[in-house]
């Protein structure tokens, strides 16, 4: 009965891990666990640095080396915080009916420009087709009489 509760309790454990999300960042961001490998191989190096035999307050303050190490853990502890504290990239599709509906306006302004006959039917449908105008005079021309055409000419 002890093994089935180790085994129980492990599947749990696994299943806890699959569903975290920092271990699911872990797993599959290598910059993330680069910084984190380089965070503790400088706090290992800063450690063996300053169990050399000097006190810890003397090589704290005066270790120049010590002092580089720790500053290069904290550096790449703050990256991989900032590398964690950042959302993982989406994979959501970007687009959709706003996209669909630009493409469409931009598609209705493209043919409006390059075609005049999308242009009329557009005008004829907004303002009504234009009526053909032919222009009937309602008076008669003046005639000039014959005798005043001829004299006139002669001058």
């Amino acid at each position: 009965m002890g093994a089935s509760k180790k085994a129980g309790r492990a599947s749990e454990a696994a299943r806890r891990a699959q569903e975290n999300l920092y271990l699911q960042r872990l797993v599959n961001d290598s910059e993330l666990r680069d910084n984190l490998f380089s965070a503790y191989e400088s706090a290992r190096v800063a450690f063996q640095r300053l169990n050399n035999g000097k006190g810890p307050t003397k090589a704290l303050l005066e270790d120049k080396k010590l002092q580089r190490e720790l500053a290069a853990g904290a550096a790449a502890l703050r990256s991989a915080a900032d590398a964690l504290i950042e959302p993982a990239p989406s994979t959501k599709r970007r687009g959709g009916l706003g996209r669909l509906i630009l493409l469409a306006t931009v598609g209705g302004i493209a043919a409006l420009v390059l075609s005049e006959g999308a242009r009329s039917k557009l005008l004829d449908a907004l303002f009504g087709k234009e009526e053909e105008f032919d222009y009937t005079s309602t008076t008669a021309p003046v005639s000039v009489p014959a005798s005043d055409a001829v004299g006139a000419s002669a001058n």
